[in-house]
């Protein structure tokens, strides 16, 4: 993740999946805690969330050179969050602290040596402290979209959760999340190898994410477009 200037019309599109980020949110929020590491925070479109969940306090990294600056004029006028022109891994001296969680959302993908980066979270978190995930899921769904997202890899359940325990998290919760997402990201990027569209994620957002948010808090799906885990520093 050594792109500097990565933004896009697709990050822009994403922005308006409203009711998806906040189940992920509802998802993150029992383990959030009062201080919180964002990484890869974007244009803050996340930050936003996290930041009306109540928490004390929020450092946003963001490396890009393009999209840091909306993210730090958009958070400008709130005293509680902090945000980072670098890498989280970088080690920002001035920035190191022990906190409660580091949350990844749609992060983790872009960043080539995985490993490594958690073992570097695992040493900024608090005893205690969570980390907090997000990340496409199934290796035959990674498309040229994908790749020109900057994505090094779509996960498994049971690689992600191998690699979290392996840099020292018990994994508190590990799930497949978006079951019906799968198809129509199989056939739009996979074979047809379109782009996303702002109005396509609006329409996917509205009609279906508030059936399968409910479905899914009935039935945990066996697979999934995206995968959510929660992993806790012992």
């Amino acid at each position: 993740m050594k792109d500097r200037t990565y933004f896009g019309r697709d990050l822009e599109a994403m922005s308006f999946a409203t009711n998806y980020h906040n189940w992920i949110i509802d998802e993150f929020r029992p383990y959030l805690g009062k201080s919180v590491a964002e990484v890869g925070a974007g244009t803050g479109n996340f930050s936003s969330l996290l930041v009306g969940t109540g928490i004390k306090r929020l450092v946003a990294f963001e490396p890009s050179e393009n999209m840091y600056p909306v993210l730090r004029d958009r958070m400008a006028g709130a005293d509680n969050v902090t945000t980072v022109n670098c890498f989280f891994g970088d080690k920002c001296r001035e920035y190191e602290d022990e906190f409660d969680s580091v949350v990844y959302v749609n992060v983790l993908e872009h960043i080539e040596h995985d490993d490594s980066e958690l073992s570097f979270v695992y040493s900024s978190l608090r005893k205690g402290g969570y980390i907090l995930v997000f990340v496409p899921a199934l290796s035959w769904l990674y498309s040229e979209f994908d790749k020109k997202l900057g994505h090094f890899r779509r996960y498994h359940r049971k690689d992600i959760v191998r690699m979290m325990e392996g840099a020292g998290f018990d994994v508190v919760h590990a799930r497949y999340f978006d079951m019906a997402g799968i198809i129509p990201w199989y056939v739009a990027f996979v074979l047809l190898k379109k782009s996303i569209s702002a109005g396509n994620v609006t329409l996917y957002d509205k009609l279906v994410v508030p059936i399968m948010r409910k479905v899914e808090s009935i039935v945990t799906p066996p697979v999934g477009k995206n995968i959510l885990l929660i992993g806790r520093k012992a």
